[in-house]
């Protein structure tokens, strides 16, 4: 009886012991998530509304958590984790929807299909 005891005593400590553990997190991967987000700015050239959109839009589309351009400054604030995208992918992507960059410009065909509003002078 005394046996029985003990090794039911040992079962109920060892399943209290697996389900405590099991509930524990490892929070530090989430912090290094948060701290690998990288905001950087820099230029891309645009006119309007619609350029605002057509640019924020591109870069969300390419892996950045955030954007902002203002079209008086021209610069794109931008975040995102280096590990899914960069500043490169994030410019060739603008150049392809037809925004010149400090690093690339837009095809001429795809700069002239964007509508006439948003046509702005290009630093060739």
């Amino acid at each position: 009886m005394k046996t029985i005891r003990v090794v039911l005593t040992a079962v109920i400590m060892a399943a209290f012991n697996v389900a405590g553990s099991a509930q524990s997190h490892d929070h530090s991967k989430a912090s290094d998530a948060q701290d690998s987000i990288k905001t950087e700015s820099f230029k891309v050239w645009g006119e309007c509304g619609m350029c605002k959109a057509r640019i924020e839009k591109t870069v969300m589309a390419e892996g950045a958590t955030d954007a902002s351009w203002d079209s008086k400054t021209k610069l794109l604030t931008v975040r995102y984790n280096p590990a899914k995208t960069g500043k490169e992918a994030l410019c060739k992507k603008l150049a392809a929807a037809g925004h010149d960059t400090e690093k690339f410009t837009a095809p001429d065909n795809i700069y002239n299909s964007l509508p006439g509003c948003c046509h702005y002078e290009r630093q060739k």
